[in-house]
């Protein structure tokens, strides 16, 4: 038996859903989902409904004046995976997950003592939802964007839902979990949590 096959590893899950608490959020829905199926796994964690609290816009660690991210990058440093959920708006991330891409592109001159960004040895993994066509471009710009700055993507690393275009029914409406959304998530759990604990045994060579 692989004995790293039990590792523990910490999650994190970043909702970027434009609406703050208590609203409802499909997107948060099928990221706790996400994080039920990586239980399964062994992983803990949260999810972080970043509506919820002041990212200031910028590209910096901490852009000062009270802002919020800097708390936000210690959790994702303090964790083995990243999870980016976001709802589709005009075929496109909302605009919080493309906040969350900007302020992570400061990675990039984060690095450790041997030139590696604080982000390498990181998994990532994204969730989508939406009311109409697009999740496989919306995972594609959010898929490079995290690869950019540091994370690593396992195979089928994005779970979603799509409702059919021009038409009112959310995820979080559904009378249950579509089987094929259900079946996509517990890949992306699977793969998710193996790349991120054989990333923790094997580091990557230094920069």
């Amino acid at each position: 038996m692989d004995p790293n096959q039990h590792t523990p590893l910490r999650a994190v899950a970043l909702v970027c859903t434009l609406s703050p608490s208590p609203a409802p959020s499909s997107s948060e829905l099928l990221a706790e989902q996400t994080m039920t199926a990586l239980g399964g796994h062994g992983v803990t964690g949260k999810t972080i409904r970043i509506a919820d609290h002041d990212v200031k816009p910028g590209v910096k660690t901490d852009m000062g004046d009270g802002d919020a991210w800097p708390e936000i990058r210690d959790t994702i440093l303090g964790c083995d995976i990243l999870i980016l959920s976001t709802p589709v708006w005009l075929g496109h991330p909302s605009s919080i997950a493309q906040r969350v891409l900007e302020r992570l592109d400061a990675e990039i001159s984060e690095t450790d003592d041997e030139g590696r960004m604080l982000t390498y040895g990181k998994a990532a993994a994204v969730c989508v939802v939406g009311n109409e066509d697009g999740a496989h471009k919306v995972s594609a710009d959010l898929f490079q964007g995290l690869s950019d700055v540091g994370f690593s993507l396992a195979p089928n690393a994005v779970t979603y839902w799509v409702g059919e275009a021009m038409q009112g029914t959310d995820y979080q409406g559904l009378d249950k979990t579509p089987e094929k959304t259900a079946a996509t998530t517990a890949t992306l759990a699977a793969n998710t949590a193996h790349l991120a604990r054989r990333l923790k045994a094997a580091p990557y060579p230094a920069s």
